[in-house]
């Protein structure tokens, strides 16, 4: 036995000899394992539990939780979830984005009974959806029992009243299966032991089987003898280690002895008993002898259910001929059985023709069908499909006699040729009866309609009656043309099938090989069953369609019902002894079928442990699900698995959500190779792979409200579910499979056992596999009985499979879910592990996919490092003999001896870094063998788990919000520049920079790794080759605590525990021990930064949050860009990657434009601060900079950034504690009041003092007065691309209207400030879009800023009341009031083009240049020759709406809004310009250097990509008004959910994106721009001003 180092790893190996903690903790015996009856339902029982109180060490309740998409539906992969059975009640969690459209009053809707009561499939509880759209939306749903379940989400609509029905999900419950618990089946030094030495003994105790546990072994009854012998039968099913067996129906059988096909569903089969029973004895005593087989073997049952036919001689079908198919009830049947009868008709006179009865070659065949082609020409079946012209030609002749006609209404038909006519009659629909083949001549047109047709098309025949009637026939003469067709067609397909048929049944060497045609086997199989003894006088009743199958068939389609004709054109595999059962479409149509069945299903579930659906996927759904339904009400934990033939793994998936299917048959020998087993194993049979870490990583605990509103608060354990596979029944070989002698070779079957054994997967087998059958064994014709060879000589390789299937059965209860699926060679080795103690089992397993001799073959012997192994078992088949001697009396197996291999050495082995274990095959090892090692990992650390997430909040809960930057972001470019080029970003070989150092950056990666289980990642790879990545989260954090104390913590929190898996854990399980210490770093990081932030962003959701990460993305130190030339201080970047250090990371439009959300909204009102008072000391000219150069640099050459500035100022005083202070601190001036210009380090610098409150004053004065300079430093050095003039900067102020104006037509003084570059384009120097005049933002600015200091100064809160100002060559003191007034006064005339052109007069319009109407000019007073771009419709009109919406007509406002909605609102930000303007270019490549001067250089830049700060203002605009004079006036939660649907794209995308932010741009229809910024802090920042208002609205 390989001992662990550790006495608590030993501790964790599962003791099987003991209840299984997982039974209720009352004592348990044998008699215990069905469940008493109770009138409580399992709902009733799982409510009352989550009522009670908790109990003393109760566990924590686990919680799974599923996130919906957006409409209310689940995603794709989501589609189908399975849960694990209730032992103890749990929660399944249902999420959704706040905001979403199926959160619009939704109401979420499933049949499992929340509040308690019994399963109906018609019935559904619903749980309203929280409405608070700032906090996410979750629904707590309580879990009790097994069953297949549907859900979704119903909520309102867009129009009034209506409500949506989102997309239905499924989640599956798997039943709770009980059984005797049993020893281990390995000694205590790890020896197989057999029976008589207590190995996998049963026990008086019970346990929980998982489905994974489920060993199944298919038995016929008729092979078993009488049942007084079937214990010896279970005795050996117990000793090989079956924990199930699946019977073939114990029904009575039919004439041809198949148990499939059923005679009686009521009635076991009585040949069971040796001596005569009536049936209710029989019921009686198979329930016992199941019984026996569950108490006293272990064993529990599953039986076949038959659904979709009965047997051919059932004798209730006599008297219930409706429950099949007739021609009587289905008339589409007729010329099929017409054509069924003329083959039994032809068939029994073949002697009388002189034809062959016996096939022998190709000839016979041929010479049959063409008798046969004859023969059926007389049954003149085209009449079934035409119409009869002489029934035609009387019909339009009554109707003219009797002047009965139906005028003609339709297109004009005069003057048309007769086979146009036959267009326009078919197109019309006149045709009665076509293709529904119900009798013959069945299509025809009515009299009536036909006269009235014929005298229009034909007037000039006026009343000739014959005539009339000679042009109908012409016309139905080419209606009959295809008709015609059509029957030829079917009839060729028809005679074709039979053809192929007669070929296989009669000649083909894998063919049955009949024998002579009689009457009694006819040339092909008939596809009616005859009932007698009424068939003879009504054939059209009682002949009944047969059951079978097609290919590739939509299994959705019942191929019995029209427009099918496969009964017609012979294209069913029929099965003759089982007649296809007809339900209709529910119990209506066929109510004694139905209440039969139901019946059949009730008892069968009361009497068996499972169900395996037969012929599934041709049963019809409805009819499925209702049974089910039916069955699980007797038993709810009733396992059900099917074997699907859809050739659709999507289809499979759609009947297992649908049915509740518990399994799907896989099977094994299906595999042709060794790569292809290999993939069957890991796609069925894998579990999880070794070191797979979502159950570390993506579990939290927390704890759960009570949910149904009352009851305690319990701690729970949340894991997320991405949706499920079907679980799998993998068979080795079904019971209706080729053998392995016949598929591929005996020897192979042993090394098949091994590996599917080894699968973590329910198994299945047959007995004929255990004991090397040599062939299929027939159903119908195999009469003999088994032989019982138990664990003897002669039993195959079943005491390999003892071994192997015990083994199966204690890893999955002792919970090795990990495992590993290796191919070398012809070898596939299979590992299973526990994920904690690493003690695993190992099987090596050489394939016999075909004929190899002996030998032992290449093979790489496996090396594992730091593991002990020790040798199990091994066993090696030797086939005696292949060739088949049948037994005539018992059913036998090869002849074959089972060697059991010597023990087989491990080599221990010191390599170079590490010691470690080696085994491989011995000399000995032939093609089929299979051998099974113990391994241990030396020093497990079972404590290591909970150690990497320990501590993790008191490491980070210390750290600032910049220390936060640090640890959680930094781009490349920040490191470098804050660690002089020292550090930068991680490189992952295989897949590339990370885009962050800090934690952000891992976690991308990690994200997918970690869900999916992605052991295959770059990432894992590099981390099992090395520790490169654990010293590197170490080495930067400690690299940077000089600058940041406050990271000693986390360093020292990241140190111990990085150090402790370098010594501890293998490299294979350095990836999971990462991902958890990242994971839990990551957590904790996150939530130091939430708790720092407002109680908007605390109590938001999770995009609330994400956006707040943002503000920390964007905000931290880098040496070469602080707020202080002298100092490095954090400053916000503008963008990142591009705007991240230097001179490029501070610009003074951006930093206002992102404040107010950034920082203003998160509650990081010391950041706002510091921002402001730096960029007030830089004031020049009555501007602050473009660009900050920390100071040093300033550029002044933004017209708008000031107005910004005073907007934040503004915000800041409203917002902050005691905001209204900052207007008195004092700002040190950078440079002298008489803006001259001096460097940073200059004596002048910094040597004048300024209130904020004068600072602002001087900007409102500087503009009152005009401000015209020149920049300094103009020219090449200062902007290679502008022009001379452009350097000249001039700004006034109309005081006829208040507006402030600007700018030239060589420079571009707004945020669309594109330069042209193109030297080739000719556009260098020339703006893309000058904006020069009053741009509509810095109207909407100003007038804020002059209200807010009106309101201010006339509470005495502002030392100033107004500016001085020269107007008209006159002096005048203007107050803010008069200045707001003045602009409130001149807005709409001047910017508003309206809807209506005769409105023109009212405002300052030239209609010769106007593009849209309805709209708001983007800036009035354009200059000279661009007196255009004044109505370019942009969005920039939303920012003067959201900062002054008191100057906008509200419903001019809004009507322009919705435009823009429609326009310009893209996925992830606004079109910079209208689509339908002449400039209009989406795509922004600013390497492009093309000719063309509209893009060259990128000059569309802001004329048609898609920005995404401006959406933020947008919305904000479009809540404003809308919730005043739109729909939202009564109800703003209409306004709210329609902007929320805004927000799905940017939500998805911050969250997916590995820059964790939202991009600065995108191209045409939100498509990526490479030269954008991944991440923009004006994008992120106007989104979250947007959510605050939002909260806002929410709280009052």
């Amino acid at each position: 036995m390989v001992k662990p180092t550790d006495p608590a790893v030993a501790s964790l190996k599962p003791d099987l000899t003991v209840q299984c903690d997982l039974v209720d903790s009352t004592p348990a015996c044998a008699s215990d394992i069905a469940a008493p009856s109770t009138p409580r339902t399992p709902a009733d029982e799982g409510k009352e539990f989550f009522l009670s109180e908790r109990s003393e060490g109760e566990a924590p309740i686990r919680v799974y939780e599923f996130k919906l998409d957006a409409d209310g539906g689940p995603s794709k992969e989501g589609s189908y979830i399975r849960l694990p059975p209730a032992y103890t009640p749990y929660i399944l969690r249902v999420s959704l984005d706040a905001g979403t459209p199926a959160s619009k009053n939704g109401v979420f809707k499933t049949n499992f009974p929340l509040d308690g009561g019994a399963f109906e499939r018609d019935r559904f509880t619903e749980r309203s959806l929280p409405t608070d759209l700032s906090k996410p939306i979750r629904v707590d749903l309580p879990i009790s029992h097994a069953g297949a379940f549907v859900y979704w989400v119903e909520y309102d609509g867009d129009a009034s009243g209506e409500r949506i029905k989102g997309r239905e999900g499924y989640f599956n419950i798997d039943p709770i299966l009980r059984v005797r618990a049993r020893t281990s089946i390995l000694s205590s030094d790890s020896k197989p032991l057999l029976p008589s030495q207590g190995g996998a003994k049963l026990l008086s105790e019970v346990v929980n089987l998982p489905l994974d546990a489920l060993l199944i072994l298919t038995v016929v009854s008729k092979w078993m003898g009488p049942i007084a012998e079937w214990k010896a039968h279970f005795q050996e099913a117990s000793d090989r280690g079956y924990t199930m067996l699946h019977w073939t129906p114990l029904q009575e059988r039919g004439e041809s002895d198949s148990p499939y096909s059923i005679r009686d569903q009521k009635k076991y089969d009585l040949s069971a008993f040796d001596t005569a029973v009536d049936s209710q004895t029989a019921t009686m005593r198979v329930e016992e002898i199941l019984r026996v087989a569950k108490e006293e073997y272990g064993l529990l049952n599953l039986t076949d259910v038959v659904l979709n036919h009965t047997a051919n001689d059932s004798p209730w079908l006599a008297e219930h001929p409706e429950a099949g198919y007739s021609p009587s009830n289905s008339p589409h049947l007729s010329p099929a059985l017409e054509l069924d009868t003329a083959i039994l008709e032809f068939s029994s006179s073949l002697a009388g023709k002189g034809l062959p009865t016996h096939v022998s070659c190709q000839k016979d065949i041929d010479t049959l069908m063409a008798a046969f082609t004859d023969y059926l020409e007389t049954k003149q079946l085209w009449q079934y499909y035409v119409l009869s012209t002489e029934a035609e030609k009387a019909a339009v002749t009554d109707a003219l006699l009797s002047n009965t006609i139906i005028p003609w209404t339709g297109e004009d038909v005069v003057g048309r040729t007769v086979v146009e006519l036959a267009n326009i009659v078919r197109s019309a629909c006149l045709i009665q009866g076509q293709g529904t083949l119900a009798s013959r001549f069945v299509a025809r047109v009515d009299g009536g309609v036909s006269a009235g047709f014929v005298n229009s098309a034909f007037p000039t025949l006026g009343n000739d009656v014959n005539a009339l009637a000679q042009a109908w026939v012409r016309v139905v003469d080419v209606l009959n043309v295809p008709l015609y067709a059509e029957w030829k067609e079917d009839t060729r397909v028809a005679l074709e099938n039979i053809k192929n048929r007669l070929k296989y049944t009669r000649l083909d060497a894998n063919g049955p090989k009949l024998g002579e045609i009689t009457a009694n086997s006819t040339l092909v199989e008939s596809y009616f069953t005859r009932v007698a003894p009424y068939y003879q006088s009504d054939p059209a009743t009682y002949s009944l369609a047969n059951n079978g199958w097609l290919w590739d068939a939509d299994p959705l389609i019942n191929f019995a019902l029209p427009p099918s004709k496969a009964y017609l054109r012979r294209e069913v595999i029929v099965w003759g002894d089982c007649v296809k059962l007809r339900y209709g479409s529910g119990p209506s149509d066929s109510p004694w079928l139905w209440e039969h069945m139901t019946s059949y299903v009730t008892y069968s579930a009361r009497t068996f442990d499972g169900f395996r659906i037969d012929n599934c996927h041709s049963t019809p759904l409805h009819v499925g699900t209702a049974m089910l339904d039916a069955a699980r009400k007797m038993n709810p934990d009733l396992y059900v698995c099917a074997e699907l033939f859809t050739g659709s793994e999507e289809m499979d998936l759609f009947f297992v959500r649908k049915l509740g299917v518990n399994s799907l048959i896989r099977e094994a020998g299906n595999a042709w190779d060794v790569q292809e087993f290999s993939r069957i194993m890991h796609r069925f049979g894998l579990g999880k792979p070794i070191g797979s870490m979502d159950e570390a990583c993506m579990t939290s605990m927390e704890e759960l409200a009570p949910p149904f509103g009352k009851g305690p608060t319990r701690p729970c354990i949340v894991s997320p579910l991405n949706g499920s596979t079907p679980h799998a029944l993998l068979y080795d070989l079904t019971h209706d499979n080729e053998s392995y002698l016949d598929k591929r070779t005996a020897e192979h079957a042993l090394a098949v056992a091994g590996i599917v054994t080894f699968g973590y997967c329910a198994v299945g087998s047959v007995k004929g596999f255990d004991d090397l059958y040599p062939k299929l064994l027939k159903l119908v014709e195999e009469t003999r009985p088994y032989e019982i060879t138990g664990l003897s000589e002669n039993s195959g390789i079943s005491r390999a499979k003892r071994v192997l299937n015990s083994l199966h059965r204690e890893m999955v209860i002792g919970g090795y879910t990990e495992g590993c699926v290796w191919r070398d060679y012809n070898y596939i080795v299979m590992t299973r592990m526990h994920p904690i103690t690493q003690h695993a089992y190992v099987l090596v397993a050489h394939t016999a996919f075909e004929h190899r001799g002996k030998e032992r073959g290449p093979f790489t012997p496996s090396e594992l490092a730091h593991t002990r192994a020790k040798f199990i078992c091994g066993f090696a088949i030797d086939i005696l003999s292949h060739e088949i001697s049948e037994d005539p009396g018992l059913l036998r197996g090869l002849s074959a001896r089972l060697i059991e291999l010597p023990e087989v050495p491990v080599e221990q082995k010191n390599l170079v870094s590490e010691p470690c274990c080696s085994f491989g095959p011995p000399e000995y090892f032939p093609p089929g063998s299979i051998m099974i090692f113990e391994t241990q990992l030396e020093r497990v650390d079972l404590e290591l788990d909970q150690f990497c997430k320990s501590d993790a909040e008191s490491a980070f809960s210390g750290l600032d919000l910049v220390d936060l930057n640090v640890v959680l972001h930094r781009a490349d470019t920040e490191e470098r520049d804050a660690t002089d080029g020292e550090i930068g970003v991680y490189d992952v070989p295989g897949a590339g920079q990370l885009t962050y150092c800090g934690l952000e950056g891992w976690m991308h990666p990690l994200r997918h790794i970690t869900r999916h289980n992605d052991l295959g990642h770059p990432l894992c790879d590099n981390l099992r080759r090395g520790a490169w990545a654990l010293d590197y989260v170490v080495s930067r954090l400690a690299h940077q605590m000089d600058v940041f104390p406050n990271l000693a913590a986390p360093v020292q929190w990241f140190l111990e525990r990085f150090e402790r898996v370098k010594n501890d854990a293998p490299a294979y399980l350095r990836p999971k021990f990462f991902a958890i210490i990242m994971t839990e770093a990551y957590k904790a990081a996150r939530r130091a930064l939430i708790e720092q932030c407002s109680e908007f962003i605390s109590d938001g959701h999770d995009f609330t949050h994400s956006l707040a990460m943002c503000a920390v993305q964007m905000h931290g130190i880098v040496k070469s860009a602080s707020l202080d030339p002298v100092k490095p201080t954090p400053s916000l970047a503008a963008g990142l990657p591009h705007f991240s250090a230097g001179w490029a990371r501070c610009w003074g439009r951006d930093v206002f434009i992102s404040l107010r959300g950034l920082f203003l909204t998160t509650g990081n009102f010391e950041g706002a601060k510091n921002h402001i008072l730096a960029f007030a000391s830089t004031l020049k000219h009555g501007l602050i900079p473009n660009l900050l150069d920390s100071g040093r640099n300033p550029r002044y050459n933004s017209r708008d950034s000031p107005w910004w500035m005073l907007q934040n100022i503004q915000d800041y005083v409203k917002m902050a504690p005691n905001g209204l202070s900052i207007l008195s601190e004092f700002v040190p001036r950078r440079f002298p009041v008489d803006d001259t210009w001096v460097a940073w380090d200059d004596p002048l610098a910094y040597s004048c003092i300024s209130t904020l409150a004068e600072i602002i004053q001087e900007i409102l004065q500087r503009h009152a007065s005009g401000i015209s300079f020149r920049e300094y430093n103009a020219g090449p050095n200062l902007d290679q691309q502008m022009k001379d003039n452009g350097f000249n900067i001039n700004i006034y102020v109309d005081w006829d209207t208040g507006l402030v104006f600007g700018g030239n037509a060589d420079n571009c003084g707004t945020w669309m400030d594109k330069m042209g570059e193109s030297v080739r384009a000719g556009t260098k120097g020339v703006p893309g879009t000058p904006r020069d005049g009053a741009p509509i933002e810095i109207t909407g600015l100003v007038k804020s800023t002059v209200r807010w200091l009106d309101e201010l100064s006339r509470k005495g809160k502002f030392p100033f009341h107004g500016v001085f100002a020269s107007a008209h060559g006159e002096e005048k003191f203007v107050t803010y009031g008069q200045w707001s007034d003045l602009i409130q006064k001149s807005f709409e005339k001047h910017y508003y083009v309206p809807l209506d052109p005769s409105e023109d007069s009212k405002y300052i319009i030239d209609p010769n240049v106007v593009n849209r109407r309805g709209i708001y000019k983007d800036v009035y007073g354009s200059g000279a020759g661009r007196e255009w771009s004044d109505y370019q419709f942009r969005p920039n009109f939303p920012i003067a709406m959201t900062v002054a919406p008191e100057m906008f007509d509200e419903n001019h406002a809004l009507h322009a809004l919705r435009l823009a909605d429609t326009v310009l609102r893209g996925p992830l930000g606004m079109k910079t310009l209208d689509p339908s303007d002449r400039q209009y270019r989406p795509n922004y490549d600013n390497s492009n250097d093309s000719d063309d001067p509209s893009v060259a250089k990128g000059l569309n830049y802001h004329n048609g990509p898609e920005w995404g700060w401006p959406l933020g203002y947008f919305l904000r605009a479009y809540l404003y008004f809308d919730t005043r004079v739109g729909e939202g006036r009564d109800d703003a939660m209409r306004t709210l959910h329609r902007l929320h649907r805004a927000l799905l794209k940017p939500r998805s995308h911050i969250q997916t994106d590995p820059w964790a932010g939202l991009p600065e741009l995108t191209n045409e229809n939100g498509a990526f721009c490479r030269d954008s910024c991944n991440s923009q802090a004006w994008s992120a920042s106007t989104m979250l001003d947007f959510l605050e208002d939002v909260y806002k609205h929410a709280k009052s």
